[in-house]
């Protein structure tokens, strides 16, 4: 009888997973940034118009509400120690915010009247923003470090490497590398175009930009070898690398497109094309040691994919009333955060039914 049982047991099909609602909120704006702390115990939301909030991530409970930009914000980055975090906006300044009394610490100038980007290096020392053509580093005080020689034309990204000793830079004709210890650029990736965002592998060995004229470069950065995707419906904004740097997941239409990065690379094969969405990708984002991808479109879909290198699968969707805004998983990938347009903002768990 055990026999038998075993057999029936083995026999069923695997349990279909499923969004588990943890909790969920509303801002009176629309979202432009979002983003847990490393420790996993905050989840700040800035709001175009300017305002910050912070929430607790276990319950949703607001710990703080910070003025931001008056003018509107842009962008946000957390600091590696989860109490400081950085913001850039619409009236040329660069703030520092201690997270746990709620109060700003420092105040700096960007350079220009916006100032659009801002990341905190991996390890917390430094803090790099840009504003316009400007590009400013700064140590986690706010006291500046380095003004770089300006970019050629607006600087549309910054990432850094996962070992903190370079960032990339992008604007037209291709990606600059710099180090934090020199204003003059390590290396330049040159082409003829105007890249809008872009992404380091983790293992640090290639970079992928999107670019306006519908297409993604992928850069092998030892080599400066460059090879060109096309293809795209509409210009690539959005990129995302598996956390093994063997799959990185592009935008640039309705269908998300995975690139097989391993062996020799992704010239000269076919992608995978995942399937779902109505509308245009607005957001594409894997887990951090997981090999789930979330897709957020303009349609208002968030879509789970699970991906393999035989099939890529759908796990498990959810529909918003506005198109999605943000997402971004948590440190230990059991939690989603997914905001829209509309200020809803949700967090979720996909677990097995």
């Amino acid at each position: 009888m055990s026999r038998v049982m075993m057999r029936r047991k083995d026999r069923r099909k695997p349990s279909k997973p499923s969004l588990k609602a943890i909790w969920r909120t509303h801002i009176d704006d629309h979202p432009i940034g979002l983003a847990w702390s490393p420790d996993g115990k905050k989840l700040a939301v800035a709001g175009v118009s300017g305002p910050i909030t912070l929430f607790n991530g276990a319950d949703g409970v607001v710990q703080h509400k910070l003025p931001g930009h008056s003018l509107g914000t842009m962008a946000i980055s957390w600091h590696k120690g989860s109490r400081l975090l950085a913001s850039v906006g619409q009236d040329g300044k660069v703030r520092l915010w201690d997270t746990k009394t709620g109060t700003q610490t420092s105040e700096m100038a960007g350079g220009a009247s916006w100032v659009e980007r801002v990341a905190f290096s991996p390890a917390g020392d430094w803090l790099v923003s840009a504003a316009g053509r400007k590009l400013r580093l700064w140590n986690a005080t706010g006291e500046l470090s380095c003004e770089f020689p300006d970019a050629n034309s607006t600087i549309t990204d910054i990432k850094w490497r996962h070992d903190g000793k370079r960032f990339a830079v992008t604007a037209y004709n291709g990606v600059v590398l710099y180090g934090p210890t020199r204003a003059e650029p390590l290396r330049r990736f040159e082409w003829q175009g105007s890249s809008l965002t872009l992404e380091w592998s983790p293992d640090g060995k290639h970079i992928a930009t999107g670019d306006q004229d519908s297409t993604v470069h992928f850069w092998l950065v030892e080599s400066g070898q460059d090879l060109q995707m096309w293809g795209y419906e509409t210009k690539v904004l959005e990129l995302a690398w598996s956390f093994n740097s063997r799959y990185l997941a592009t935008g640039g239409g309705t269908q998300a497109v995975i690139w097989d990065c391993s062996g020799k690379g992704p010239e000269n094969t076919k992608p995978v094309m995942l399937e779902g969405h109505r509308d245009l990708i607005k957001h594409l984002k894997f887990q951090r040691r997981g090999m789930l991808l979330a897709s957020g479109g303009k349609d208002g879909l968030l879509a789970i994919w699970k991906v393999e290198k035989k099939k890529s699968v759908l796990l498990v969707d959810a529909v918003f009333k506005a198109p999605i805004a943000g997402l971004a998983w948590s440190p230990d990938d059991r939690r989603i955060a997914v905001s829209d347009e509309s200020g809803t903002l949700s967090i979720a768990a996909v677990q097995r039914l």
